[in-house]
């Protein structure tokens, strides 16, 4: 028996002689002294003798059967096929299913990562290539219609650099397309 069984042993012992918890915790530290079950421990034990439960082995928790089914994965694959930009928490609560199911689901089954929030392909597809093709296109015709074309395109990117100047005391600078100086 070891050293866990042989615990609950004894609080099993002390429930059944009369001893309150915290007598029983306190006779349990002084025999086993460090290695002693925690307060927390020794509470749950004496009130599940309390409630006339006999075994001194553990119930183990049960393992929930797998959610990760044919059916679910191409539940999963449907909605994200739908909705690309979905989150995985939607996906669990619609379909009833753990998060961590979805997450497996989207990586071992789909082929996803996460990437900037979003789950993407490794590859495009078919249609994605198409896709971005014909907007590379509709992109190149209206440059080639209209010369200032590129003028009109506002940018929103912006970097944040670490700078100091030692005279003003001046640090960390956002710099965005803003402050960088037209080229004439």
């Amino acid at each position: 028996m070891d050293g866990g069984n042989e615990q609950i042993v004894a609080i099993n012992f002390c429930f059944r002689y009369g001893l309150s918890t915290t007598e029983t915790l306190v006779l349990v530290q002084k025999a086993y002294g460090y290695e002693a079950l925690n307060r927390w421990n020794g509470f749950r034990w004496y009130s599940r003798f309390r409630e006339g439960k006999e075994l001194i082995d553990d119930e183990g928790r049960s393992c929930p059967k797998s959610t990760q089914t044919e059916v679910n994965v191409a539940a999963v694959a449907d909605l994200v096929k739908n909705d690309h930009q979905i989150a995985s928490r939607m996906i669990a609560e619609s379909l009833n299913i753990p998060k961590t199911v979805v997450l497996q689901i989207m990586k071992e089954d789909l082929g996803k990562r996460k990437l900037c929030a979003h789950f993407v392909p490794h590859s495009l597809t078919p249609e994605q290539r198409e896709d971005r093709v014909t907007s590379c296109q509709d992109i190149t015709v209206m440059a080639d219609a209209d010369k200032n074309f590129f003028n009109k395109i506002i940018m929103g990117h912006e970097t944040w650099c670490f700078a100091y100047d030692p005279e003003t005391k001046w640090q960390n600078s956002k710099i965005g397309w803003w402050d960088i100086p037209s080229a004439k």
